[in-house]
């Protein structure tokens, strides 16, 4: 006999992470923060913080889009690190891309093991909460506003270098602070560098991709365990969900940077926390 009430239950977990999915999706590759959005949609929508074990899970599916959209990107990447390991060819463009992927990746990576070994309360602190996100949200969208109007917007992808790397790793490493934005963050460093706005753009997506991973690996036991995320059928439609989102979203900036600047994101980060701050202050009031 079919027991209604646990199908009704899997269902509803289905469709709350089909909903996750959708909102990691839109927001991981945009400048507009993923963390933020997971944080709040839930709570506008009733069902609570679905946790950073969920959140960082459900990003792999935004991994699998970029892994698939920038492919042979990446296998250039690896061909030039191969290459330059056998030849010592280390100053070759995909060589030097290569080695500022690692060290861009480092500074999140010890930030990261650094909440984990000795901030045990980080995903329930005040850094997590809606006013913080709101206020993180309009500082981060003024700085992308400065960034697009002072930045030169000479430098192209061909041109990283190592030290390009550690610092937009410094950058992404703020996106720990929920409502900064990973790809907001670098995306803004980028510009305030002198990147143009495509080549920063999509130096940013593939930065991401080792910092994503391991966060999603490192808390996909606690995720498939957590009661909220509705067990291994709901995490895989978050996932799936995610990893479409995330591609048509990918695509869709790329092509939107060519021809126009980032104010767009820069009003939607205003008014989103704005709007945040404005409901919590009308929620905390009654």
């Amino acid at each position: 006999m079919i027991d209604l009430a646990s199908t009704s239950e899997l269902l509803e977990a289905c469709w709350r992470n089909l909903v996750l999915g959708v909102v990691q999706g839109l927001t991981e590759f945009l400048p507009i923060s993923s963390t933020a959005h997971l944080k709040v949609v839930p709570v506008l929508a009733g069902w609570g913080d679905p946790g950073v074990s969920v959140t960082a899970v459900i990003q792999l599916g935004s991994i699998l889009a970029v892994i698939a959209y920038f492919k042979s990107d990446l296998a250039k990447v690896l061909k030039g690190i191969a290459s330059a390991i056998k030849r010592g060819k280390w100053r070759e463009p995909d060589a030097r891309l290569g080695i500022a992927i690692v060290l861009g990746t480092i500074p999140i990576l010890l930030a990261g093991m650094a909440i984990k070994l000795f901030w045990p309360g980080y995903g329930t602190s005040s850094i997590r909460s809606l006013p913080s996100i709101a206020i993180v949200s309009i500082v981060m969208a003024l700085l992308l506003a400065l960034a697009e109007r002072i930045g030169p917007r000479l430098k192209q992808i061909d041109d990283v270098q190592g030290r390009d790397g550690l610092k937009m790793g410094l950058a992404q490493a703020l996106a720990l602070i929920p409502g900064v934005s990973r790809s907001g963050s670098t995306l803004t460093a980028s510009l305030f560098d002198g990147w143009q706005r495509q080549d920063a753009a999509r130096f940013s997506f593939l930065l991401g991709i080792p910092a994503i991973t391991i966060s999603g690996l490192v808390e996909l036991q606690e995720a498939f365990t957590k009661p909220s995320a509705g067990g291994v059928l709901p995490i895989l439609v978050g996932i799936f969900s995610a990893a479409v989102v995330s591609w048509l979203a990918i695509d869709w900036l790329l092509k939107y940077l060519q021809r126009h600047s980032t104010r767009i994101f820069v009003v939607y980060r205003l008014l989103f926390g704005l709007l945040v701050l404005a409901w919590w202050l009308g929620d905390t009031s009654n």
